[in-house]
């Protein structure tokens, strides 16, 4: 038995999200369950670092599964890319040692929000961004004093998603930060884990703050509430993006290394 892992991309608009689900064929790892079992030439089961939502993207998803029968990283990659779609590509594949868990061993989980700031929506950004008409310039310090106020470890009750699975919603932030790049406002949040619609929550409470509507003081109160219904709106999965999943050591010097990421302007 070879474990292999594997980072995968995807454009998430066209997806029911990513778990299998019994009535809808339309997911990402049912696309990948039936293109890997084909190459594997034996049914294959896959986890993956982190679930995601209808309409959310991956830049850097990161997925491990198990086969019995001998198969090389080209074998993968050349094999299994061409019986995906276009808008899902396995990036790099590595054997793996079994004791390697694609969510588990996981120490970090990093996610980008894009944000498209502008009077005039575009047609090639749509489903890859969230358009927001007023301008949100004039409030950027007091949305990036915001979201510090998230940083550490907290009970992210106010931004859990009423189906959230999840035992508890103590989670450990290690990074918010949010910039302006020309039209664009982008949010980027790296943390242990994360609730359902978390970092869409978040971005509902943060346009509530850059439209001038709240001050950043509003982010921690948000945040002691521990109440879902003193935050704002969620914000559409569109503009959400899981950027990469960090790993402890070995896999840390591995796995960037395989992927050679191509620069994107995300």
């Amino acid at each position: 038995m070879q474990r292999w892992a594997c980072g995968v991309s995807y454009l998430g608009d066209h997806f029911h999200g990513w778990q299998k689900q019994s009535k809808i064929s339309a997911t990402i790892e049912q696309a990948l369950m039936t293109a890997l079992s084909k190459i594997a030439d034996e049914s294959i089961d896959i986890v993956c670092a982190g679930r995601t939502d209808k309409g959310v993207h991956a830049l850097g998803q990161v997925i491990h599964f198990d086969v019995t029968k001998p198969r090389t990283a080209a074998n993968w990659l050349q094999g299994v890319n061409k019986l995906l779609p276009a808008t899902i590509k396995l990036q790099w594949a590595i054997p793996v040692e079994a004791s390697f868990h694609a969510r588990y061993s996981a120490c970090a989980r990093c996610y980008r929000y894009i944000i498209f700031n502008h009077e005039v929506s575009h047609p090639l950004l749509h489903d890859r961004v969230w358009w927001v008409r007023k301008r949100l310039d004039c409030h950027l310090d007091s949305m990036q004093i915001a979201a510090k106020h998230w940083v550490g470890e907290h009970d992210f009750s106010s931004f859990r998603d009423a189906d959230c699975q999840a035992s508890h919603a103590i989670r450990t932030l290690h990074r918010c930060d949010i910039r302006q790049i020309n039209r664009f406002v982008v949010f980027d949040i790296e943390g242990n884990a994360f609730l359902h619609h978390m970092v869409r929550n978040m971005l509902g409470v943060l346009i509530e703050i850059g439209m001038g509507k709240q001050s950043s003081q509003w982010a921690k109160d948000v945040l002691y509430a521990r109440d879902r219904r003193a935050a704002g709106i969620t914000a559409p999965a569109s503009g959400l993006y899981l950027k990469k999943v960090d790993y402890p050591a070995p896999w840390d010097d591995v796995f960037p290394q395989a992927a050679e990421s191509v620069s994107l302007p995300l």
